[in-house]
């Protein structure tokens, strides 16, 4: 390989390294461990989708990263349960009932909420998805097996799940699918460089981190008026 052509591939690589930004995935311990999150790496990321289907058991509240398929199974009443599913900025979450077992009529109930619900906050909001909030709830109660499979509208999406009976509960597999223009998104990663593009599309949008950091809009292009476009470059800081 030509020394010219070496360094024009490690241009490139940088290129779509700083388009792309740090990624870090979030995944509960299998363990008994008193640190609730472990970090994978990308590698073990790809690692895991180009093998077999990866499976788990899944707990009453759970954060889910990885594509895969996930089973709970109650072995006592679990009343108050959720699981989060987040994927990259640039993909959907597909959500696919493999089995359910569960007792609709004695108060059991299996919900999808397309977005993610934080301190009785919606994400993302009301203003800002593009369907009413009540469309956002899908209840396996109500349509049973009728609707196999559920997408996303961005790249995070929750489950509630209430189940009496132990040995009761259900199986789900987890699917990611490309977005090619994200609108809301919610980052897995503390820093990075992120590029949201939302080509003729008359939307409100959202990108939302939930460390505290410094946030710097490089550019923000808003529109075009009198044939000139408008471009705003800023410096924000969370402290949530």
């Amino acid at each position: 390989m030509s020394p010219s052509f070496k360094l024009q591939c490690h241009l490139i690589l940088i290129f779509l390294v700083a388009l792309r930004g740090e990624s870090r995935y979030l995944e509960l311990r299998e363990k008994g461990d008193p640190d609730p999150f472990l970090l994978f790496s990308a590698n073990l990321k790809r690692e895991l989708a180009g093998e077999q289907l990866y499976h788990r058991a899944l707990r009453c509240l759970d954060m889910l990263s990885l594509q895969g398929q996930f089973t709970f199974t109650a072995d006592q009443p679990q009343l108050h349960c959720a699981a989060f599913f987040i994927s990259e900025p640039e993909e959907f979450i597909t959500i696919y009932y493999d089995l359910v077992s569960i007792d609709c009529q004695g108060g059991d109930f299996l919900k999808v909420f397309d977005g993610w619900i934080l301190k009785g906050e919606k994400f993302p909001s009301s203003q800002d998805h593009p369907l009413p909030t009540t469309e956002r709830y899908i209840d396996f109660c109500e349509s049973g097996l009728s609707r196999r499979s559920i997408r996303s509208s961005q790249n995070v999406a929750m489950i509630f799940f209430r189940v009496h009976e132990p040995g009761n509960g259900f199986t789900l597999t987890i699917r990611r699918d490309p977005n090619l223009f994200p609108c809301n998104v919610i980052s897995q990663t503390p820093n990075g460089k992120f590029t949201l593009v939302v080509p003729h599309q008359h939307r409100n949008c959202s990108f939302s981190i939930i460390y505290p950091v410094v946030i710097k809009i490089s550019d923000l292009t808003l529109g075009h008026l009198n044939g000139l476009q408008l471009k705003v470059s800023a410096y924000l800081l969370s402290n949530r």
